[in-house]
């Protein structure tokens, strides 16, 4: 067996054309979904990622707006800017480019975003409600799995379904996203003993550790569907995940590459979020 690969950019683009319908339906009412990103300091990456995701916006049709703060800025200057975007009838999502510098409490500032506009899904309503169910705006990495999933017809309910990473931003709600969904799922972390008695169980493996090759054939069922969130760059500059791609090639029926995998749904999904956002406001 050789397993399918996932190509996150043609989910992604898929995803994307909808938006698109989406923004030109709008348009007809005169309503232009609007991004605005707040960025403090010059951390390199993360300009690439506010470049990635101004682009992303402007090519579905959506007006986005990036708000730069020098490092030494204090706190209450950027919440007060967050508060003025709340108001703003023009701005349909609000999203705050983490990592903040060392001197900003995050947690307040994410605190900041009204939860309507929190299109990136870290407020803590918006978290919070992932548990009940009913959150507003699913957090975009796992919101994106979620889209791979349902594009290749990988059905959910009733699988074994193990997460390896338990961060706030991709392996909780990943697990409440799936449970949602009526699958059996076990949530694994660094301090799991005997990690490859989980994960041999899995139907649906998801692994999202942040470690180089965590995931070797031997940890894997046959038939296994391997979601593979991690991004990692060696030594030698190439960008890896976290699974042994190659290896476990060989053993999954579906899995996802990196780069190309989950890591355009990300981006595509904050851009979905914050359509869905304009309507909502649109229909007020």
């Amino acid at each position: 067996m050789v397993a399918k690969i996932i190509d996150g950019h043609a989910v992604a683009r898929q995803v994307r054309d909808e938006c698109r319908e989406l923004t030109k339906a709008l348009a007809t009412r005169g309503v232009v979904p609007g991004l605005a990103v707040i960025m403090v300091g010059d951390n390199a990456a993360s300009k690439v990622y506010v470049a990635n995701k101004t682009k992303a916006c402007s090519e579905v049709g959506l007006k986005s707006t990036v708000y730069s703060f020098d490092a030494d800025t204090p706190g209450s200057v950027v919440e007060a800017e967050i508060r003025r975007l709340n108001e703003d009838p023009q701005v349909h999502g609000i999203l705050v480019q983490l990592p903040l510098p060392a001197h900003f409490d995050a947690r307040r500032v994410l605190g900041a975003i009204s939860s309507d506009k929190d299109v990136d899904g870290f407020h803590l309503y918006n978290v919070g409600a992932l548990v009940q169910g009913e959150t507003v705006f699913p957090p975009c990495t796992p919101y994106g799995v979620q889209k791979m999933l349902e594009h290749e017809g990988i059905a959910v309910e009733g699988q074994n379904v193990v997460v390896v990473g338990a961060s706030n931003i991709v392996g909780k709600p990943m697990a409440l996203m799936l449970m949602q969904k009526d699958a059996t799922v076990c949530i694994c972390h660094a301090k799991t003993r005997d990690l490859a008695q989980f994960t041999i169980l899995a139907d649906i493996l998801v692994v999202a550790a942040g470690r180089p090759n965590l995931i070797v054939p031997q940890m894997v069922r046959t038939g296994a569907v391997v979601i593979d969130v991690g991004i990692n760059r060696l030594p030698d500059g190439r960008l890896v995940g976290d699974v042994d791609f190659e290896g476990v090639r060989q053993k999954a029926s579906y899995i996802t590459p990196v780069p190309g995998g989950v890591g355009p749904m990300t981006v595509t999904m904050l851009v979905y979020n914050t359509v869905q956002s304009a309507q909502r406001h649109s229909l007020h």
